[in-house]
């Protein structure tokens, strides 16, 4: 078939693609339902014209407007849907609790690897102080000697907290971030900021329960330490599950199973920055003050209740 012929055969579909184009301009919206499913048929039999010119016509004029024609259709077809209040809402309504029950296994594994340490270092500080050296190292001499004072690190001046809240809610998220993107490492940095963490969190509690002063950084601790934590394990867990996707790909390559498994990851660790902003804030404001403990503690339980309420419950009702 010559260039004529060919012209001649396909241009009209051509023209009534070039016509739902122009019609649709930037919005699909703008467009019927029969048109979209026009806009969609026009598009592939153009696609498979431009084929056959590229292969049969390269260089002539029916190529490149075959080229750009495709060009067009396609970046109005696979355009990126745009970041609307009410595609933020309907993700954090239905999308966001459905995803994390989704990655419940690794969250729970994260938790598990913070947990055992953190319970094994509070008992063998608990009962030989000095451990607290070969978890923690030299570095922890200034906080021991502090503690064998009878002093607290935890009271913060009111003059200072919102400083102090900004400096919080930012080392939170970038320790959420890091635990996340350890899976890169096939986990293995996730697994140690866990490890780590519990680590020195066992350690200080069991310094501070042979001193008699555990009581003081549990009443600090309450406020924030359900919202902090939860989202600390969740990073973990979205961490593991990409490290997952690395090491078993599936019938994926790995680098396909990376993206898959890395977009939805970074979507949910995005959803969680809210909740760690409101941990930064109770731990900057709430924690330190002069509130009764059993105040704190009802912040705290009842943060962790609708936390975990929202997650576990949200978006059952809906497909």
């Amino acid at each position: 078939m010559n260039t004529h012929d060919f012209i001649e055969i396909r241009q009209p579909n051509w023209r009534q693609l070039e016509n739902l184009l122009q019609r649709a301009g930037r919005n699909l919206a703008l467009l019927s339902d029969q048109e979209l499913a026009d806009l969609g048929r026009l598009y592939r039999l153009a696609a498979s014209d431009l084929a056959v010119a590229q292969r049969d016509y390269a260089g002539q004029r029916v190529a490149i407007y075959l080229n750009q024609l495709v060009g067009r259709a396609h970046t109005l077809i696979y355009q990126s849907e745009p970041l609307r209040l009410r595609s933020i809402q309907h993700f954090y309504r239905q999308s966001f609790p459905q995803l994390y029950r989704h990655l419940w296994p690794y969250t729970t594994f994260a938790f598990l690897l913070f947990l055992l340490p953190a319970l094994a270092s509070f008992l063998s500080v608990w009962r030989h102080p000095e451990a607290i050296y070969t978890i923690l190292g030299p570095g922890i001499d200034g906080l021991v000697k502090q503690v064998e004072q009878g002093k607290l690190w935890t009271d913060i001046a009111p003059s200072v907290r919102s400083a102090a809240s900004t400096t919080i809610l930012t080392n939170n998220i970038q320790v959420m971030f890091l635990t996340f993107a350890g899976g890169i490492t096939a986990g293995l940095l996730t697994v140690w900021i866990l490890i780590s963490n519990g680590l020195n969190l066992g350690a200080i509690f069991g310094l501070l329960q042979y001193h008699g002063l555990s009581s003081g950084l549990a009443s600090f601790i309450l406020a924030h330490s359900f919202i902090e934590l939860s989202g600390i394990f969740f990073a973990g867990g979205c961490g593991l599950y990409l490290a997952d996707g690395l090491l078993r790909p599936g019938i994926l390559s790995r680098r396909d199973a990376l993206v898959q498994r890395g977009s939805l990851a970074v979507r949910l660790i995005l959803g969680c920055v809210p909740f760690l902003v409101l941990a930064g804030l109770i731990e900057g404001f709430i924690s330190p003050s002069s509130l009764p403990a059993w105040f704190k503690l009802m912040v705290g339980f009842a943060t962790g209740v609708l936390l975990y309420g929202y997650w576990l419950l949200g978006g059952r009702n809906e497909r």
